[in-house]
């Protein structure tokens, strides 16, 4: 696999930042929000480099994806108020809550799986980015919430349904009409997160986690990821999963899997 670099956008100075996309030789991709003047704030123009970068993520070899953001003050404190307070209500309707829902739609629907690394808090439209992802190592500063109901309005990326998924509809309340922000240990706690690290092991779980995506088959890790979106909105399972079965047990990698199972050595997949 050919190692990939690219940055999109503008010199991250006093501008809508920068989104850079890193895939190494191992098919993982990383991608990295750059606005931390702005604590990481979403612009509609950071938001188009996301949905262009992910488009190359999707048509790509990547096997895993990494979310990151720059700087140490937040994760991402969420919608940029000075761009969106601008618009019209229709505006509102029509542009800015339509784009990001599209956008964390694209996502969540990642062929790939995918890592927030969350070091700061995370508030707002950066908590609704982050649960887009399908798993989340928080490090000790990291803190979350959704303040929106604070200045007059409501989490409009996803954030009530996503949530309410994870941590159940009372705690979904607890946090959204309260404003109230939680620790990482308490989003560990309540399922919010996947894991904990320290400062001086973050790192070491990110890739420990990532080293654990790679062992797997990408073309089975890719159907399960579908599989179990289907579930969560009321599919057939068990006829899914019939169909995926006989669909997953044809791949080389199905073969792969199997001689090296007998043979008791650790299998290299290859995607076919």
């Amino acid at each position: 696999m050919k190692p990939v670099e690219s940055m999109t956008g503008l010199k991250n100075d006093l501008g809508p930042g920068t989104v850079h996309f890193n895939l190494n030789a191992d098919g993982v991709a990383t991608l990295t929000l750059d606005r931390p003047h702005k604590l990481n704030a979403l612009s509609l123009e950071l938001l188009a480099m996301l949905e262009a970068s992910l488009k190359e993520i999707e048509e790509s070899d990547a096997r895993v994806l990494v979310l990151r953001t720059t700087g140490d003050r937040a994760f991402c404190v969420g919608a940029d108020i000075a761009q969106f307070s601008a618009f019209t209500p229709v505006q509102m309707w029509k542009t800015w809550i339509k784009e990001g829902h599209r956008i964390y739609r694209q996502l969540a629907n990642l062929s790939q799986p995918t890592i927030a690394v969350i070091d700061g808090p995370a508030l707002g439209g950066g908590l609704e980015l982050a649960l887009a992802c399908d798993f989340r190592v928080a490090g000790p500063s990291a803190s979350f919430g959704l303040p929106e109901v604070g200045i007059g309005t409501i989490p409009g990326w996803g954030g009530t349904e996503r949530l309410t998924k994870l941590v159940g509809e009372g705690r979904a309340k607890h946090l959204i009409l309260t404003g109230r922000r939680i620790t990482s240990d308490t989003a560990l706690a309540w399922g919010l997160v996947t894991e904990t690290a320290d400062a001086d092991s973050l790192e070491e779980s990110v890739h420990a986690l990532v080293g654990d995506l790679l062992r797997g088959a990408p073309i089975a890790q890719q159907t399960a990821k579908q599989l179990i979106h289907a579930a969560s909105q009321g599919a057939d399972s068990a006829l899914l999963e019939a169909i995926a079965s006989g669909f997953t047990t044809a791949t080389a990698d199905f073969r792969t899997g199997m001689s090296s199972f007998q043979e008791k050595k650790p299998a290299v997949f290859t995607g076919r």
